[in-house]
């Protein structure tokens, strides 16, 4: 009788302490201490070739630089994002230049923007469009 005594204990004691892990954890988590948002950094990525340079965004644009390293010239036809308005007819682009700064306008809620960029260039020897793919993830300022 001494021995399950001695082993509920044992359990119990345990239990209790798991359980106040537990009801921590599950508090930090509510209150957005443990919010994994706030850890992760800020990141442009596009496919090889068209290449994010830098990026920001704020409650009304979202700003891009991209630089072209495809080894050709192309001519930036549109360049779009999730929750903003598409902006056409950007020029061309020599191979290894960058942009200047392209803002798109959009509305941002939150703390922070996450979304798909389209680029979509022409080769300027050949006259091919392609659509560059790639995603963004920033803090608002």
């Amino acid at each position: 009788m001494k021995k399950s005594q001695a082993a509920l204990e044992f359990l119990m004691t345990y239990g209790w302490a798991i359980l106040v892990v537990l009801v921590a954890v599950g508090a930090l988590a509510y209150f957005g201490v443990l919010s994994p948002d706030k850890f992760l950094p800020a990141k442009c990525t596009l496919p090889s070739g068209i290449a994010c340079i830098d990026h920001k965004a704020t409650a009304a644009s979202l700003v891009i630089v991209l630089q072209n390293s495809l080894g050709f010239d192309v001519t930036l036809d549109s360049i779009s994002a999730d929750q903003c308005t598409k902006q056409t007819n950007l020029g061309t682009l020599a191979n290894g230049a960058t942009t200047g700064q392209l803002a798109l306008t959009c509305v941002n809620t939150g703390s922070k923007y996450s979304g798909t960029l389209n680029v979509t260039y022409t080769v300027a020897d050949t006259g091919v469009q392609h659509v560059s793919k790639g995603q963004i993830t920033t803090k608002i300022e």
